[in-house]
């Protein structure tokens, strides 16, 4: 069984893939396609206190991380753009800032503190409410200036429009109005890594996952700083088997990203599991499980697999359990409770907590 590490590891990890295959391909390019719009979590609250506040536009939070992760604790200057245009500016407390925007659509956050080199994120908003925006400073290396560090390239407002369409386009999968607009940004910004990127995942989503990675690779050669496009090739390499490969983009994007997401954490967590890196694929398994808040409860069996592999029997059979209790009428309840039985059968666990 999948659960049961030692003689059996290359049939069970063979027959864990084999199983979960079809399932692991969509909800991985589930995560990736949800990589496409970073960070436009928002709520779509219709309250009229929500409305007196913030009228028809979004509360936009900007959370600053130092490169440990952690909030900055030096002041740092948010600046807004809607486009190229500034729409709006604060400082940060505690490594926190606020900003309302009457504007809904592309929009970019850049931070500047000092000591740090710039940081930019890029977001969508395409509802009234709020977002929450993460951006991850580096250090400045000695004799190095911030003024010095080379931005992103700015995309002309026609490419920017027709590469906005094309990802809400494959977010609502409307394939076919996503490839006739990302191919008119290609053909306005062929080499911007953003259009790259997007290209990428549309790809991913025609299941041509040869021409995602080539396409994935040339995004993060021209933007090396891509934290999202080393994930997706990370997910792209590990959907095609490829497990030592993804492990590399995958820990490269977490890198770059700290937070990440849980879903390059858990693509992580699967090749490190795929590769017998027990530890390794506990630990990030527990940390996308974590991360996912209640979203893919099915990580759980993953944490499972992994405490069995490192002999945490009991602590992998009470996931078991839980998950079993809690998502009856999934469909890895039936493996979970398969799991069950055998580490019951091999004596691992007690038949009476079965």
């Amino acid at each position: 069984m999948p659960l049961h590490p030692g003689a059996g590891k290359k049939r069970d990890r063979a027959r864990t893939a084999q199983c979960c295959k079809d399932r692991s391909a969509r909800l991985l390019l589930a995560a990736a396609v949800s990589l496409l719009i970073p960070f436009a979590v928002f709520s779509q609250d219709s309250g009229s206190i929500e409305k007196e506040l913030f009228g028809n536009g979004v509360q936009v939070s900007v959370t600053v991380h130092d490169d440990s992760g952690a909030p900055i604790s030096t002041p740092a200057t948010v600046s807004l753009l809607c486009g190229t245009i500034p729409c709006g500016r604060a400082e940060t407390s505690n490594g926190n800032a606020m900003l309302v925007v009457n504007r809904i659509g592309e929009l970019t956050v850049v931070v500047n503190a000092p000591g740090f080199r710039e940081g930019r994120e890029y977001f969508s908003v395409h509802a009234e409410g709020r977002a929450q925006v993460d951006v991850y400073l580096k250090r400045l290396k000695d004799g190095e200036h911030a003024s010095g560090t080379p931005g992103r390239p700015v995309l002309a407002p026609k490419a920017k429009e027709a590469l906005d369409k094309g990802l809400l386009a494959l977010n609502s999968d409307k394939m076919g109005e996503a490839e006739k607009q990302l191919a008119q940004a290609s053909r306005l910004a062929p080499a911007h890594p953003d259009v790259l990127y997007a290209q990428g995942i549309l790809k991913i989503r025609q299941q041509d996952f040869a021409g995602a990675q080539s396409t994935l690779e040339k995004a993060i050669q021209v933007d090396p700083a891509h934290s999202r496009a080393f994930a997706a090739l990370g997910m792209v390499l590990y959907d095609q088997g490829k497990f030592d490969l993804a492990v590399v983009p995958l820990e490269k994007s977490m890198q770059l990203s700290p937070g990440g997401s849980w879903g390059t954490r858990w693509a992580l967590a699967k090749a490190y599991y795929q590769l017998g890196r027990y530890p390794d694929a506990l630990k990030m398994s527990q940390e996308a499980l974590a991360g996912s808040n209640g979203k893919e409860p099915g990580i759980s069996l993953l944490v499972a697999q992994s405490l069995t592999a490192v002999g945490s029997y009991e602590e992998a059979a009470q996931l078991l359990r839980d998950f079993v209790r809690d998502f009856p009428d999934r469909r890895e309840a039936a493996t979970a409770r398969r799991w069950l039985n055998s580490l019951s059968a091999d004596g691992k666990i007690h038949s009476a907590n079965n």
